[in-house]
């Protein structure tokens, strides 16, 4: 089983430009209402293979666009980022090789304990190319330095600065604003 939703969320999110509360929240009442009324799911489950593979496709080459996108504010001239940036990759396409096939052949994973939730907690994630690329790029990205390469304009951290106070954008509270004047009940921060 491989745990895609957060590297679709973050491509979808990217895609679209669309990070408001609002949408999420449409998007659980849609999952509530076609879980709890189960010929309206049945819709959704009888759409044949072929077509749900087709859209995984296209909408896998807009979302992983998308989470690439996010690279055009590093500096990838710098040796320092092609090296995370191809390490991470090849760790993150190799690894989860390795799990799904030992999972496959011996019919566990390669962390095999007495007790089946540590097994599950180590090999799903790790089984996951997103979770092992995004972890490793993470963890090089902080340790990793190189002379004077990891400066924060290379890292493209200057681009993500205005983000870091909900205050900084006078658009804030208008777009994670809620429907219905919900807002006096649940403050945006």
């Amino acid at each position: 089983m491989h745990l895609h939703t957060l590297e679709e969320n973050a491509g979808l999110l990217a895609l679209t430009r669309v990070g408001s509360r609002r949408v999420v929240q449409i998007s659980a009442g849609f999952m509530i209402f076609f879980s709890v009324l189960g010929k309206f799911g049945a819709i959704f489950a009888s759409i044949p293979a072929p077509i749900v593979a087709a859209l995984h496709c296209l909408f896998f080459a807009y979302v992983g666009a998308g989470g690439l996108s996010l690279l055009q504010f590093c500096n990838l001239n710098s040796f320092r980022t092609k090296f995370i940036l191809g390490f991470s990759v090849f760790m993150g396409l190799s690894i989860p090789q390795y799990f799904n096939e030992y999972t496959a052949v011996n019919k566990y994973g390669p962390v095999h304990k007495h007790a089946r939730w540590f097994n599950d907690m180590i090999n799903v994630p790790f089984s996951s190319e997103a979770f092992v690329a995004g972890i490793l790029a993470f963890f090089l990205d902080v340790t990793l330095s190189f002379k004077d390469s990891a400066t924060r304009k290379d890292r493209g951290m200057f681009w993500w600065d205005r983000f870091m106070s909900f205050k900084s954008d006078t658009r804030s509270e208008e777009f994670y604003s809620l429907p219905f004047n919900l807002n006096k009940y649940f403050p945006s921060v």
